[in-house]
């Protein structure tokens, strides 16, 4: 009996000092398109609406309940403008943008700074942050962080949040202990990372990072992305709710959008992705596309993002590529049985019958699974796992999703 005492106070013992250990392994956020809060402050001369205010101190633009009751006034002060001349965009008139909470959690864990009253519907990071805090002894903002950033941008436009993901990498680690970081990204998030650590001296990335865990990876683009361009989509809400062509403005005026259209490298010359009722579209025709779509601006924008991760040059770090399969995901539009002509009469006007293909609802099968290739390009390891019916933003609050990473940051 003494024995049996001895030997459960010695495993209490044992398992409170191990739960008290702190982690070893920081983390790092990267959220993907849409993954974070944007902030703004309105002093404009004009609105769409009478309801839309003109005038403002900061608040939450991107993303609360409210902004998309008064979708049209977000849509006018989240737009950008693009210059085709210097290839760069700027806000709406009047508009300014910050991004709140690079290098705390809170922004990247909740899209709604008033999470609590919507609960789940806008959680984002939130999910994995309470696993790691819970189970792993992680501490907010210390040995977890986010690196959130303006998605609306592709990494062209980005360099002063790349040398501050770099600086976010070092100071996690110095304040760790010297520790190595893993970064998670989800979504386009990876795409940044990626281009990050293209950047970095392989010294510094052994010196840094001890692996990358990617999440959703749209590694060679989306087709999805291109019925956003045409006729829009309604950020997951119903078309009774958002009609897709209010946000169709402000999804065209984003570079990320294009950033995400699919590659050649991955996508063949012939495979149709867009039946027009005059022409098809391929990888191959996507000047014709935005000409036909009357977007000319759009093939500019494609053109100054398209080499940025294109080669998808091996990252030099240890890979754990995630993804969700066997989630219907648009693999072609047609727009065939739409009338096209003046007017209302735009074929690109409506919504078009959707082919599907495998992935995990947004991202098709064939790009998550790019990173495959790094296997024979680097020494590092680098491996894939698949998830079964883990659609792309539902993969955040995976179970299954979380044990991995546990697996990976107890090495």
């Amino acid at each position: 009996m003494k024995i049996m005492s001895k030997l459960t106070i010695f495993l209490i013992v044992f398992v409170s000092s191990a739960s008290s250990n702190p982690p070893k392994y920081p983390v790092i956020l990267v959220p993907g398109d849409g993954g974070c809060q944007i902030e703004a402050r309105l002093n404009k001369t004009a609105s769409p609406h009478w309801y839309c205010y003109k005038q403002s101190d900061w608040y939450t633009l991107w993303l609360s309940g409210l902004q998309l009751e008064l979708v049209e006034c977000m849509v006018d002060n989240m737009r950008l403008l693009y210059d085709n001349v210097s290839h760069v965009t700027r806000n709406t008139p009047g508009v300014e943008i910050r991004v709140p909470g690079f290098g705390d959690t809170l922004t990247v864990e909740w899209l709604d700074p008033f999470h609590p009253i919507f609960s789940s519907k806008f959680s984002y990071f939130n999910y994995l942050v309470e696993f790691l805090v819970k189970n792993l002894n992680y501490t907010r903002n210390t040995s977890v962080r986010g690196a959130p950033y303006d998605f609306r941008k592709a990494p062209n436009e980005m360099h002063e949040y790349v040398k501050r993901l770099v600086a976010l990498v070092e100071n996690t680690s110095s304040m760790n202990g010297g520790n190595r970081v893993v970064m998670i990204s989800h979504s386009m998030g990876c795409l940044y990372t990626l281009y990050m650590l293209n950047r970095q001296s392989q010294a510094w990335k052994d010196r840094y990072i001890r692996a990358v865990v990617t999440l959703a990876a749209p590694w060679s683009g989306s087709v999805k992305a291109l019925r956003l361009m045409a006729s829009g989509d309604n950020l997951g809400q119903s078309s009774r709710i958002i009609n897709p062509l209010q946000v169709r403005a402000l999804q065209r005026s984003i570079p990320s959008t294009v950033f995400l259209l699919p590659y050649d490298t991955f996508w063949a010359d012939e495979e149709i992705l867009v039946y027009g009722p005059s022409a098809n579209y391929t990888v191959k025709d996507y000047k014709q596309f935005f000409d036909d779509i009357e977007f000319p601006d759009g093939f500019l924008m494609r053109q100054d993002t398209e080499n940025l991760i294109k080669k998808l040059e091996p990252p030099g770090v240890e890979v754990h590529c995630l993804y969700g399969t066997n989630v219907k995901t648009p693999g072609a539009f047609s727009y065939t049985g739409h009338r096209s002509g003046g007017g209302r009469g735009q074929w690109y006007d409506a919504q078009p019958d959707i082919i599907y293909d495998d992935g995990d609802g947004s991202v098709n099968l064939r790009s998550l699974m790019a990173c495959k290739r790094w296997e024979e390009l680097q020494e590092q390891k680098v491996i894939l796992k698949s998830f079964s019916g883990a659609e792309h933003l539902r993969m955040l609050k995976w179970p299954d999703v979380r044990l991995y990473i546990r697996d990976v940051l107890l090495n």
